[in-house]
C-alpha cells in the first residue's frame, strides 16, 4: 500500500479495477459522473504504479481552468499530508509552485501544450492525465492528438483521459480502442423543478424569484446560481443584495476574478452562501456543501460565422450534458433541489452535446495556433473531429486575405 490514504470515494472503491487497466493499457479513458471523485483520486493512482514500476516520472494532470488546477492541488496535498510545492504542486499562468521534488504536477492544458514546445517528447512525465475531456476545447483537443502522436516516440508514456460525461466511446475508439473504466458519482436523490420566466421579467429578476422559492424551502442551505457571463452575474449580485436577505453572503465566481477572490468560494461561512458562476463550475470545481442549484439554462458559448467571418460570443440554451452536469452539483451533501428557470421542453428540445470549439471556430484562427505551438498542418493533425476540407480551404483564405 502507498503512504497515503483514499478517501472513501466511487472512485476509490474501483482503485484495483482501475490499476489494473493501467498496468494492461498506455491509454486508459475513466468515465465518472461529477462527484465521483476522479479528479483529485486519479493522479494518486498513476503515482501508486509508477512508484510501484520503480519510475521515476512525474504525473501530469490538466485542468480546463486555473481555479480547478490551484484548487485541486491544495486538496490532493492536503490528502497526502505534503505541503503545497512539495510532493504536490500547480503551474498555471503568472503562479508556480513547483519543487525539484514534485512527484504530481497539476497545470491548465494551456501550460502542457507551452511544455510541448520546449520538450517535444515531454520527457519529465510519466504518465500524463487529461482531465474534463469532455469539454472539448481547442487545447484539450490539441493534447489528444499530439499524444496520440507521441505514444509511437514514447511507448512508455501512460495516458489517462477522464471524462464527465458517457462520450467515451470516442476517446476509446481514438486511441485504438482502450479500455474504458466508468465510476458512478456520489449523490443524494435531487428533486427536480421547472420555474419558467413571466411575461417582461429579466434575468436578475427571474433569479431572485427563484431564490427566494428556494428560501421558503430552507433559509439555511448553500445555492449555487448558474449564468452565462460576468456581466449577467455582477447585476444578479446586484439585485440579490439589495434585497438584503438575512445571514446571506453573495459570491461571484467568474474567470476575470483573481484567483484570491475566487478562492473564497472554498472557504467554510456560518452564513447562507449564494454563489453565482458561470459554467466554470460545472465539472471541474466542487464547491463544497451545495444544496440547491438553480439553472439558467444558458451560457456564453463562442461561434464563428463564416459569412461575416466573425467569431462572436453569444448566449445560447446548454446542451443536455451540461444541464446534466449542473444539475449534479447538488445533492452531494444531502438531498437536494436542481430548479431549472426554464420549461421542460427546452431541455427536451436542447443538443445531447455542447459541439467541440474546434466545430464552432475559425480555421484560420486554428492554424495560425498550430503554427505557433509547431503541431503541424492542420489537414495531417490527428484531430478527434477533423475539420472539414471546406473549413480549412477558408480558413487558408482569409489568412491569404
Amino acid at each position: 500500500m502507498p503512504d497515503w490514504e483514499y478517501p472513501d470515494l466511487p472512485v476509490s472503491r474501483r482503485r484495483e479495477e482501475i490499476l489494473d487497466a493501467m498496468r494492461a493499457s498506455p491509454v486508459v479513458v475513466v468515465v465518472g459522473e461529477t462527484g465521483s471523485g476522479k479528479t483529485t483520486q486519479l493522479p494518486k493512482m498513476a503515482l501508486e504504479l509508477s512508484r510501484e514500476e520503480g519510475r521515476e516520472g512525474r504525473i501530469g494532470c490538466t485542468q480546463p481552468r486555473r481555479l480547478a488546477a490551484t484548487s485541486v492541488s491544495k486538496r490532493v496535498a492536503e490528502e497526502m499530508g505534503s505541503e503545497l510545492g512539495a510532493l504536490v504542486g500547480y503551474q498555471v499562468r503568472f503562479q508556480e509552485k513547483v519543487g525539484p521534488h514534485t512527484a504530481i504536477k497539476f497545470m491548465t492544458d494551456g501550460i502542457l501544450l507551452a511544455e510541448t514546445q520546449r520538450d517535444r517528447r515531454l520527457g519529465q512525465y510519466d504518465t500524463i492525465i487529461i482531465d474534463e475531456a469532455h469539454e472539448r476545447s481547442l487545447n484539450i483537443d490539441f493534447l489528444l492528438g499530439y499524444l496520440n502522436r507521441l505514444r509511437n516516440r514514447r511507448p512508455d508514456l501512460r495516458v489517462v483521459i477522464s471524462s464527465a460525461t458517457l462520450d467515451a466511446g470516442r476517446f476509446s475508439e481514438f486511441y485504438g480502442k482502450a479500455p474504458v473504466v466508468e465510476v458512478e458519482g456520489r449523490t443524494y436523490p435531487v428533486e427536480d423543478h421547472f420555474l419558467p420566466p413571466w411575461e417582461d421579467e429579466d434575468l436578475p429578476q427571474h433569479v431572485a424569484r427563484a431564490v427566494e422559492w428556494v428560501s421558503e424551502l430552507d433559509e439555511r442551505g448553500d445555492i449555487l446560481v448558474f449564468l452565462p457571463g460576468e456581466r449577467e452575474i455582477r447585476d444578479c449580485a446586484k439585485m440579490l443584495e439589495g434585497r438584503q436577505y438575512p445571514g446571506t453572503e453573495v459570491l461571484p465566481v467568474f474567470a476575470r476574478l483573481s484567483l484570491a477572490q475566487q478562492q473564497r468560494v472554498f472557504q467554510a461561512s456560518r452564513d447562507r452562501r449564494v454563489v453565482l458562476a458561470t459554467n466554470v463550475a460545472e465539472t471541474s470545481l466542487t464547491i463544497p456543501g451545495i444544496v440547491y442549484v438553480i439553472d439558467s439554462g444558458l451560457a456564453r458559448i463562442s461561434r464563428y460565422n463564416p459569412g461575416r467571418q466573425v467569431q462572436r460570443l453569444q448566449v445560447e440554451q446548454v446542451s443536455q450534458a451540461s444541464a446534466r452536469q449542473r444539475r449534479g452539483r447538488c445533492g452531494r451533501v444531502r438531498e437536494g433541489v436542481c430548479v431549472r428557470l426554464y420549461e421542460e421542453i427546452d431541455l427536451e428540445k436542447a443538443a445531447e452535446f455542447t459541439d467541440p470549439e474546434i466545430r464552432r471556430s475559425s480555421l484560420a484562427g486554428v492554424v495560425l495556433r498550430m503554427k505557433a505551438l509547431r503541431l503541424g498542418d492542420v489537414r495531417e493533425f490527428p484531430f478527434l473531429d477533423p475539420p472539414s476540407p471546406r473549413a480549412v480551404t477558408e480558413g487558408f483564405r482569409t489568412l491569404e486575405e
